[in-house]
């Protein structure tokens, strides 16, 4: 990561999530199509797709030099969340991981495969976040990589229109995500599922939580973003929980992470 150099993990983290299981949040394992496609190829895929990103920024101005206020804030942020990644996913020790913030008045932010962080200008600022509301947001999308829903994505996709099971038998799954991927798969672009984004709350709510940052700011990030989104589609049309669905989701799992919180504190 720009900035932030090698990051050290201890021992604890790397006994992987079977060890500290039952102090945190369940959400079973990763699904079986994220196997049809090669985790190297979806992460070589998502680091061209970042380079390009930040290329674009570049041009336009918008990409934020590594002493911005912002910027070193996000930095600070993520190499408290990091070291506890891998105890969700060991490929994410050998990540080389970046943060990076882009103007714009998007409230958006992202982690592709491979631990590709940007965050835009918008979501800091039209919703104030604090430190542990950023971290709720870092965590979240963090998640998402580590679970490799976009590898899932590509996946599904790829049984759904093709046949996997066959065409695993003809061509094996290695070739088969190869050719998904060759096929121009926009990492940017990919829906989640509502299950995917409630899987990220709550594993993003843990990671904030053994990081050090207070787990209930996730329920005062949904509440800022539901002011912002009085308009939105009700449940039923999105492919995200509505807002206070997910917040009561988050309230449920809240006793799982608060304990992991006051832990770090002390330590």
């Amino acid at each position: 990561m720009r900035g932030l150099g090698p990051v050290v993990l201890g021992m604890a983290l790397l006994a992987g999530p079977a060890a500290w299981a039952r102090d945190g949040v369940e959400v079973g394992g990763n699904s079986a199509f994220s196997k049809l496609v090669p985790a190297e190829s979806v992460e070589q895929t998502a680091k061209t797709q970042y380079l390009q990103t930040l290329q674009q920024a570049k041009q336009q101005n918008a990409l934020a030099p590594a002493d911005h206020p912002q910027l070193v804030r996000l930095r600070r942020i993520a190499q408290r969340i990091i070291p506890h990644a891998t105890a969700w996913n060991p490929r994410a020790r050998d990540w080389q991981w970046e943060v990076n913030l882009i103007g714009s008045q998007q409230i958006n932010a992202w982690c592709m495969p491979g631990g590709k962080i940007a965050f835009y200008t918008g979501i800091l600022e039209t919703l104030k976040l604090n430190d542990d509301e950023v971290a709720a947001v870092m965590g979240h999308e963090i998640a998402h990589a580590l679970r490799e829903h976009a590898r899932e994505r590509m996946g599904k996709s790829m049984a759904t229109n093709v046949g996997a099971n066959l065409l695993s038998q003809l061509l094996g799954a290695g070739e088969l995500g190869q050719t998904v991927i060759g096929g121009g798969a926009q990492l940017l672009s990919l829906q989640f599922s509502r299950s995917d984004e409630t899987e990220a709350d709550l594993v993003g709510l843990e990671l904030a939580a053994r990081s050090g940052f207070d787990p209930r700011a996730g329920i005062t990030l949904w509440q800022k973003m539901g002011a912002q989104n009085k308009g939105a589609p009700p449940q039923w049309l999105s492919t995200h929980p509505a807002g206070k669905n997910r917040i009561a989701e988050m309230e449920k799992n809240l006793p799982r992470v608060m304990p992991l919180y006051e832990q770090a504190k002390k330590s």
